[in-house]
């Protein structure tokens, strides 16, 4: 067995390329070495800034031999079905053997391919690899043909065992592999030969290049949180930005500095975009002030002052950064305190989608929608509605124009500083939220009220225009969307059905609509004017509408000489809602997928009556999971299928529904006389139950069915000879299946 050494060496690798391309290499040379049948024990791949390295243990000295046998043409077979064969495999007709079967002789190929040595393989996949690379980007240099990254220098290639070391031969548009490599290319530029791995790691080191990505970034976060410490400060966390400076340095040397005291007013979000984005640094922040006061920069090299002249050097280069950012923030504040009405303004130019209006028009729906969804979820109608016209002012902001990354939290900054209720300003800071699965929910009263219409609008609108997610293309992320709505109706407890949202957003995104492209005959007005009364008769808005840049006035006279246009815009309402609802159906089951529960007990619960109340229906199927992971759930289930079975064909068979209540006088044995007594006791807990929404006390109280009913169906034959013991039998069928339906729709459990 031996082992296998590669290191790509070149210019330097961008920082994001490099985790990619280390899973790329690895994945292409052992895939294609196993496809030419050499194995091996283990791989490992690294990168730097300046090399990707590949390395292989226990690999085969060589491939094993092959004997393939393909069977041909009958040896009778026209000329040119032979000749096709013979091409095929590339033998001649003697090299072919005749074999006898029923239908006579019968020509085949034998072809045997010997074994080839481990170094031959590993050329040719190398090369291969190099020369298909998927790099996101790549680029060709001086006369050659070969893309890469960036310029390839040189190929360390080396297959060692116990007695010692050979290079793979190689030669790629002139690139020769060998068995060298370099160092820093500061501090150890100089070659070098190296024998195995483990002398390649030691040389490396030895010539201040640390290869494992994971290493230099242990390096940078101890050397990093060494120096805040010393200066009483500590170090921000943030591991997206750790792993690309590990990516951007062979040999890690933090290094501390301080921000002028001129820039510690900015807020701290601020400072640390601004160091990040632009200079890749670490915030410093002060424990006892809250504030940055600091940064740790990485160098890439030991220097004789310990650092001091980079230090100032970047000073400098952040001290021009945080003066434009004192610039716009200075600016900034002198319109937030102004009101933000000329960020107001300027929403009107800025367009949202071309088929539903600029980001004015937009915060006029989130607005009228936040304040009819205020009081449902114990916020200020007023209030949110003010939070609202305000959430997105700081988009024509200055700031936010630099750092598109901080729009929101920029809001609340000016919020605050436009002396607006504290509700307001973080409202401005959450309404986007949560953004994610695991983002922060979003609990204040009036930022949850802004927070859901704000995505209940997205939705709304895309739903209006027809532009809905399919398959895996979801170009306006509205899976997000509806996911965020869910996790802040679910995360808060709120009670609300969406479908009553729905349909004031669906009107007022229709609206929106027909306002940019209007309807110039009756038919298009009076569709118009059927959406505006249903506004203002459903839910008291009166929308203001705009039809080619002309006031449009809600005409109810006119509804008198239209009834089937205003019975046609609730008929597109209530079905844009019904098939937005089961939009967020299928998101709400990869919700609760995610958190354990079976797709089948969803369908149980989304079966039942007001299944667009998502607590509710989260509260119902999180008690059936529950239930059905118990001894008797399962049993239970068991049971009351077998009686809907039953009761089910003998309804179809007699084409009566066998629901009048059954008499227990007509009972013949104890077993079927204890289930009437259980079924009475049951339901005298579960109604109430029920009607408190205790679904765990309800599913308890079902349980109790378990031992009654499986006695019943032991000594109890259910289709009597009797027709009257038979009809009273299946009506007791049919208590067991309301009173278990009343929980949930078993029917559609699995099992």
């Amino acid at each position: 067995m031996s082992d296998l050494l590669i290191e790509l060496f070149s210019e330097e690798i961008p920082a994001r390329m490099q985790a990619r391309a280390r899973d790329d290499l690895k994945s292409m040379i052992t895939n294609g070495l196993v496809e030419a049948g050499l194995t091996y024990a283990s791989s490992g791949a690294f990168s730097t800034p300046r090399r990707l390295v590949l390395s292989i243990e226990g690999l085969s000295a060589e491939s094993k031999p092959v004997r393939e046998e393909r069977k041909g043409p009958s040896a009778s077979a026209p000329s040119a079905a032979i000749e096709g064969f013979l091409r095929s495999t590339g033998l001649t007709l003697d090299q072919l053997e005749r074999r006898a079967d029923k239908k006579g002789e019968t020509l085949y190929a034998v072809i045997e391919k010997p074994g080839r040595a481990a170094s031959v393989i590993i050329a040719e996949v190398l090369e291969t690899t190099i020369r298909t690379f998927p790099w996101p980007k790549s680029m060709r240099w001086g006369s050659g043909n070969l893309r890469w990254v960036r310029p390839l220098h040189s190929i360390l290639c080396l297959l060692s065992d116990e007695s010692g070391g050979a290079v793979v031969p190689l030669n790629i548009d002139g690139v020769q592999s060998s068995n060298t490599t370099a160092g820093h290319r500061f501090l150890s530029p100089a070659r070098f030969p190296v024998t195995s791995f483990d002398d390649y790691l030691v040389k490396l080191k030895r010539a201040h290049v640390v290869l494992d990505s994971a290493e230099r970034e242990a390096a940078i976060w101890q050397g990093a949180q060494n120096l805040a410490f010393a200066a009483s400060m500590e170090v921000v966390e943030d591991k997206g930005l750790l792993t690309e400076v590990a990516g951007l340095v062979e040999w890690p040397v933090p290094l501390m500095g301080r921000i002028a005291d001129t820039f510690l007013a900015l807020p701290p979000e601020v400072l640390q975009t601004s160091m990040k984005e632009h200079q890749k640094f670490f915030s410093v922040r002060n424990p006892k002030t809250g504030r940055i006061e600091g940064f740790i920069t990485v160098a890439n090299t030991e220097t004789a002052d310990h650092g001091e002249t980079i230090l100032k050097g970047n000073q400098k280069v952040l001290s021009a950064r945080m003066s434009d950012a004192k610039f716009f923030w200075e600016n900034d504040l002198r319109v937030a305190k102004a009101g933000m009405s000329e960020w107001l303004d300027g929403l009107k130019s800025v367009t949202f989608h071309n088929k539903l209006g600029s980001q004015a028009d937009r915060i006029a729906r989130i607005a009228a929608l936040a304040r009819e969804i205020a009081p449902l979820v114990g916020a200020d109608p007023d209030t949110a509605e003010q939070a609202a016209k305000l959430a997105k002012a700081d988009l024509r902001s200055a700031m936010v124009g630099e750092f598109p990354e901080l729009q929101g939290l920029m809001g609340m900054y000016y919020a605050r500083e436009a002396g607006r209720p504290e509700a307001v300003a973080l409202a401005a800071r959450d309404h986007y939220s949560p953004l994610g699965p695991t983002d922060t929910v979003p609990s204040d009263p009036v930022s949850v009220a802004v927070a859901l219409a704000d995505k209940i609008d997205t939705l709304t609108g895309f739903w209006a225009i027809d532009e809905k997610p399919t398959g895996s293309k979801d170009p306006f992320a509205l899976r997000r969307a509806a996911l965020g709505v869910i996790r802040l109706v679910v995360g808060n407890g709120l009670r609300i059905h969406l479908i009553e949202s729905f349909g004031l957003s669906l009107i007022l995104s229709r609206l929106a609509v027909y306002s940019l492209e209007p309807y110039g005959d009756k038919l298009g007005g009076d569709l118009v004017n059927s959406l505006l009364f249903l506004a203002k008769r459903d839910f008291g808005v009166q929308p203001e509408i705009k039809i080619m840049g002309q006031p449009f006035v809600l005409n109810e006279e006119r509804l008198k000489d239209a009834p089937a246009t205003l019975e046609g815009a609730e008929s597109i309402t209530k079905h844009g809602s019904q098939d937005l609802l089961a939009f967020f159906h299928d998101r709400l089951k990869v919700f609760l997928k995610d958190q354990g529960i079976r797709h089948d007990v969803i369908d149980a619960c989304l079966a039942m009556p007001g299944n667009d109340d998502l607590t509710l229906l989260v509260k119902r199927a999180e008690a059936l999971a529950a239930f059905l992971k118990t001894e008797d759930g399962p049993n239970l289930l068991q049971g009351f299928k077998r009686a809907n079975t039953i009761l089910s064909q003998a309804e179809a068979k007699d084409g009566v529904e066998y629901s009048y209540g059954a008499d227990p006088k007509f009972a013949e044995t104890d077993e079927e006389r204890a289930l009437f007594a259980a079924l009475d006791t049951a339901e005298a807990q579960i109604t109430p139950a029920m009607r408190r929404e205790d679904f765990a006390a309800a599913m308890a109280a079902m349980a109790q069915l378990r031992a009654p009913i499986d006695a019943f169906f032991t000594a109890v034959q259910v289709n009597s000879d009797n027709p009257i013991i038979r009809r009273n039998r299946l009506n007791l069928l049919h208590r067991i299946r309301a009173i278990c339906a009343g929980v949930a729709d078993l029917t559609r459990i699995d099992g």
